[in-house]
């Protein structure tokens, strides 16, 4: 009998983690059914991490509250007490991509998940954890840092209206009135580590997920560009290059002006989760993604996992629903796309090839 832990991120847009890992072991036991396997769904700072946390740390405590959602409709969401006084609060269930009817690149903002932060300051968390993926704007995290008590002001001292497009218009900010952190501080987990503005910034790499078209990308740039700017003239200034500023359409860049610090998104989880201990009593590991690319090496879910494996001499198999890039590190790989025939049949059943990618590699495994 070998011990299988199955540790995937989601397959953003067709399937959650909990449901791959899933499939995955059902998959592997059709063909080895007297391995155990031990599922560790993971997240990465995008959707799924509160989840994530929540199976990891039975004891942690999900608080409800009701935000401004993306697009200005009030919505339900929670965020997670951890034992030790810290707050989990994720971007994507308050202000994410998932909480828009309709995608408005220039109106999205996050002020639901800045409304999200102050609740948690509020009910008396010493420390934050800001999950970040998946946002739906790029505000820059104005909205986020405006429901903290920043104001970002027009030329005759109005407040300019939420999202990219009131960024256009900013004159002025008043940080004022900004909610200090909490004495634990903050760490933003997050597995993008674009810079601000630039070819491989915000705009020019995720407005078009939002809803931007090509031409709307230097518009979008520009309001950025103007953010940071005007904060430079302030004094008030954070790097724009700062490895992380761009995340979350820019929200990174407003979460560093508040004094909050990067921190790989998986490992956070994996750490939380006691994964590089799971992983060393192990056979083997399956770890996996919606697509593996060259971002993939980039603090995602894989690099991650595949990471501890190496640490403990242990094999690291890769399951995606699509491979564009060297499989480097790992004992073995499927892609969804090739088992299934293309990615519109991928997407189509992610479940039902995901079970087959497990079988394959239970087939394939000489542990």
């Amino acid at each position: 009998m070998s011990v299988i832990v199955v540790a995937p991120d989601s397959f953003k847009g067709s399937a959650s983690a909990t449901e791959i890992a899933g499939a995955l072991a059902e998959g592997w036991r059709s063909e080895r059914p007297h391995d155990r396997l031990v599922p560790a769904p993971m997240a990465d700072g995008g959707e799924g991490t509160l989840d994530a946390f929540a199976a990891a740390v039975p004891e942690a405590v999900a608080h409800p509250v009701r935000v401004t959602g993306p697009d200005g409709v009030p919505i339900e969401a929670a965020w997670l007490l951890l034992p030790d006084g810290t707050a989990l609060v994720e971007l994507a269930a308050t202000s994410g991509l998932g909480r828009m009817r309709t995608l408005a690149p220039f109106d999205a903002h996050t002020i639901g998940f800045g409304e999200a932060v102050a609740d948690a300051l509020a009910a008396g968390a010493t420390g934050l954890l800001l999950a970040i993926g998946g946002s739906a704007s790029t505000d820059g995290g104005t909205g986020a840092l405006s429901a903290l008590g920043a104001r970002f002001l027009d030329a005759v001292g109005r407040d300019v209206p939420p999202g990219n497009r009131g960024l256009a218009a900013l004159a002025s900010v008043d940080l004022s009135g900004l909610v200090p952190l909490p004495h634990g501080g903050a760490r933003i987990l997050s597995d993008v580590t674009s810079r601000l503005l630039g070819p491989e910034g915000a705009a020019a790499v995720f407005g078009p997920q939002k809803g931007a078209a090509p031409s709307d990308v230097p518009v979008l740039e520009a309001g950025l560009r103007r953010l940071a700017d005007v904060l430079s003239t302030s004094g008030a200034a954070v790097d724009p290059d700062e490895p992380g500023a761009g995340a979350a359409g820019g929200t990174g860049f407003g979460l560093l002006l508040w004094g909050a610090r990067m921190a790989p998104g998986a490992a956070a989880v994996g750490d939380a989760m006691g994964l590089p201990a799971t992983i060393a009593g192990a056979d083997a590991v399956i770890t996996g993604e919606g697509r593996f690319d060259s971002q993939s090496a980039a603090g995602k879910v894989p690099a991650y996992v595949a990471a501890r494996a190496g640490e403990a001499g242990v094999p690291a198999l890769l399951v995606a629903g699509a491979i564009a890039a060297p499989t480097d590190g790992f004992a073995d790989a499927v892609a969804l796309t090739e088992l299934a025939g293309g990615a519109a049949e991928t997407m189509a059943d992610p479940h039902r090839w995901a079970r087959a990618a497990g079988a394959e590699l239970a087939r394939r495994f000489r542990g």
